[in-house]
């Protein structure tokens, strides 16, 4: 049962809650066919109807990663003249990503009100719905109307879907394709009423059969907009999930019902037309720790790029009616070690992240009718790349909280303690005085790369790599954007993120705007 600070609402009122929409952007796709033959043509060839230009769409987002994050991942893991996966797609663009203050108007209008720096919800109700809307706001726009999100729409019009996760899948991204929550903190199972309201946007409470404040989980376990859902987030699904979840055809891998995690070895023997797999409680366990113990419990848990793959997997199989299919793939933990300042495991995820994007592109340039577009949703922290021996970051006293805490294992000792002591070894300039000890500094932090010297180690002076970082939060910086596939040089060069609703809109045949 939910928590008990849960209200009487009934179980009835909530799945009532669970918006269907009918939306003129969710149009069938056009018909093609083939041309006429000439007239007493003896051997004429059947008619036939081909393949639009793009039949699926992988969208895949590094939560938090900025042009930075993929920079010093590629000298970490494959030297100065490597390169990561995504950068090897052709085309390469760069996405604005500013939010709008709560009540504004689109860009444009009259009430307009830019806010520079996104989160995560604000930025994926952008990619999904094409719209601006205030932080912490899902599937709704500014003013807290409810908007059609490009996964409700691919779904109404006959695609297969998927939504993958190392988040809680009813974390801001993922959550921004199946639901629409005034507050994104309104996930489920403990909750007040009152906290997934806002009456700043809607002046009065809303009743409580109002898709806009029901739990995400609620609307995910009923709404059936992904066919295959991965990730992490078990502990905001229950008992009547459970029942929801297989009343409308799921194969669901472990139970929301006892709380027992799925693992890697069931996702690998999954089948059925809808899957609803989640293996951690709370958020995925960061790939360093796996690989650090190996005999843990959250060793089981499946990879990024083993639950992409699966999930392809799964969609291609679908039934011979189905058009296609559109998958959303996130790699959330490198927002999430980026807000801790945790370099060691923010380049250890973004490798993770750009090992699904290998899944993708691999299946895509074998399929040839799939658009992959390979972005984030916003830069996290300032991680910046610095001159070997000098040091920045000096304010800090300490790393900032772990913002992850819910998960233990994703946590690591940042390469420096906790001091934001000057160092006079490591810097340049005279604010910093002779006689300083670098002992206590927890930045930069410092790494071999495949160009050092052999018996150079991670943290060391020697190390090549140097990393800092400028907040423990978000930046308003634009982020790397790379593509492949039909249609994709209509992302290229500088594009707004409202922009990629429109390009995957159009590449399914949704819209003809």
């Amino acid at each position: 049962m939910r928590s008990s600070l849960r209200s009487s609402r009934s179980r009835t009122a909530a799945a009532a809650a669970v918006l269907v929409l009918a939306t003129s952007a969710g149009t069938a796709a056009a018909t093609f066919s083939a041309p006429a033959t000439a007239a007493g043509q003896q051997a004429a060839k059947p008619k036939t109807t081909p393949r639009p230009a793009v039949k699926n769409v992988i969208y895949l987002l590094g939560d938090g990663m900025g042009r930075t994050h993929v920079t010093a991942a590629r000298e970490r893991y494959y030297g100065l003249e490597g390169h990561l996966n995504m950068e090897t797609l052709p085309v390469v663009g760069q996405v604005s990503t500013y939010s709008v203050q709560k009540n504004s108007g689109q860009p444009g209008a009259a009430d307009f009100a830019p806010n520079a720096v996104t989160d995560s919800a604000s930025a994926a109700t952008a990619w999904s719905s094409g719209v601006k809307t205030y932080n912490a706001a899902l599937g709704v726009d500014a003013k807290g109307n409810v908007v059609p999100t490009l996964m409700e729409q691919a779904k109404k019009s006959g695609y297969r879907t998927g939504n993958v996760s190392t988040a809680e899948i009813t974390d801001a991204t993922p959550a921004g394709q199946m639901s629409h929550a005034l507050a994104r903190g309104c996930q489920g199972p403990t909750y007040s009423d009152a906290a997934c309201q806002d009456l700043a946007i809607t002046g009065t409470a809303l009743p409580t059969t109002d898709v806009r404040v029901t739990p995400i989980a609620d609307q995910i376990a009923r709404n059936k907009t992904a066919d295959v859902i991965l990730g992490g987030g078990l502990g905001r699904f229950d008992a009547d999930d459970e029942a929801a979840l297989k009343g409308n055809g799921y194969t669901v891998l472990g139970s929301p019902a006892t709380q027992t995690v799925a693992t890697e070895t069931d996702l690998a023997s999954a089948t059925g037309k809808r899957v609803f797999g989640l293996f951690n409680k709370g958020n995925l366990t960061v790939e360093k720790y796996k690989a650090d113990n190996p005999a843990s419990d959250q060793a089981k848990e499946p990879s990024l790029p083993e639950m992409t793959q699966k999930a392809i997997d799964l969609l291609k199989t679908s039934p011979s009616s189905s058009k296609g299919f559109y998958l959303q793939v996130e790699g959330a933990l490198i927002d999430k070690r980026s807000h801790a300042n945790d370099a060691a495991q923010t380049l250890q995820e973004t490798k993770a992240f750009d090992d699904a994007v290998k899944v993708a592109l691999d299946f895509a340039k074998k399929d040839k009718h799939t658009l992959v577009i390979v972005t984030a949703d916003h830069e996290c922290a300032g991680f910046n790349i610095i001159e070997k021996g000098t040091y920045t970051n000096a304010e800090a006293s300490a790393p900032p909280a772990n913002v992850d805490s819910g998960n233990p294992a994703n946590s690591s000792s940042p390469a420096r303690a906790s001091s934001g002591k000057k160092s006079d070894t490591r810097s340049t300039g005279f604010a910093n005085a002779p006689g300083a000890s670098d002992v206590n500094n927890f930045g930069p932090a410092t790494f071999r790369t495949p160009d050092d010297a052999a018996g150079v180690q991670d943290g060391t002076a020697d190390a090549s790599l140097w990393l800092t970082y400028l907040s423990g939060n978000h930046t308003g910086a634009d982020v790397p954007l790379f593509a492949f596939g039909p249609t994709s040089s209509k992302v290229a060069g500088s594009v707004d993120n409202t922009f990629l609703h429109t390009v995957m809109a159009q590449a399914l045949y949704l819209t003809t705007k």
